[in-house]
């Protein structure tokens, strides 16, 4: 029997709700417990497998103080949606935003409210990257 693949805008409900939780330093357990579903369940939305209810969405977009659109950023184009990104880097962005390090590092690069300091820091950042490419 062949598993069948999460829808992609599933996922991405799911990668946007993960972030925000992160962000709001939100268990999953408690988030679980405000929606009244077990951390497992929170676990499946947030992995795409299982799809989110329009009810079940209203009460995490209420929860996590966001409107419900914030769902949804970032699929601007319907085949985007569907998984046919022009680039390789919507994976690398789910990637980033899925770990730890990277919620904590655009919670803080967001809180930096001088621009000429969020470009040094950005500079630093792709020096430091382009470093790690010649070793």
């Amino acid at each position: 029997m062949v598993e069948k693949a999460p829808n992609p805008v599933d996922v991405h409900v799911g990668v946007r709700v993960r972030l925000r939780r992160l962000m709001m330093q939100m268990s999953q357990d408690r988030l679980g417990d405000k929606l009244g579903v077990t951390f497992q369940q929170v676990q499946k939305y947030e992995r795409g497998a299982n799809r989110v209810s329009a009810s079940r969405l209203w009460g995490m977009a209420e929860i996590l103080e966001v409107p419900i659109q914030y769902f949804f950023e970032g699929l601007k184009e319907k085949d985007e949606a569907y998984g046919f990104a022009e680039d390789d880097e919507t994976p690398m962005v789910y990637d980033f935003i899925n770990s730890t390090d990277g919620v904590q590092l655009a919670s803080a690069y967001s809180r930096i409210s001088d621009p000429k300091i969020r470009r040094q820091i950005l500079q630093l950042v792709r020096s430091l990257g382009t470093d790690a490419k010649e070793d």
